[in-house]
């Protein structure tokens, strides 16, 4: 996966946005203003953290070596995907959709209608 491809796939989600609160060179992709992934971009090798069911996360990194604990993150939440080609990029493009519905499940009602995100209209007529 090039820089490019990350980026795209980071900004197509919906109200996704990318920001710099760090430097000037890590894009922190956020939704709702919290954080789903974070990428040095032009960074070699290539990698990305993104948020993840803690299950989820210590099977992932237990069947692909390029996927660990997120760097500098909670590594019960977060792992780190090093973007060597070793992950097949329909993983890493579900990982990082994950990673932004678990950001989006945790934001208020009325956001996620705004966002129209699939996961609140299985939720049905909840409140929230």
């Amino acid at each position: 996966m090039t820089p490019e491809a990350l980026k795209a796939a980071c900004l197509a989600l919906n109200g996704a946005e990318e920001t710099f609160p760090f430097n000037a060179e890590t894009s922190v992709f956020k939704v709702g203003g919290k954080m789903f992934a974070l990428s040095a971009l032009e960074g070699s090798p290539l990698s990305v953290s993104l948020k993840c069911d803690p299950d989820l996360a210590v099977r992932l990194r237990a069947e692909h070596p390029a996927i660990t604990g997120g760097w500098h993150l909670n590594k019960r939440h977060w792992n780190t995907v090093l973007l060597d080609g070793s992950v097949p990029a329909p993983l890493v493009l579900d990982m990082i959709e994950d990673s932004y519905d678990l950001v989006v499940a945790s934001l208020p009602r009325a956001q996620q209608l705004r966002l129209d995100w699939p996961g609140v209209r299985s939720r049905g007529g909840e409140g929230g």
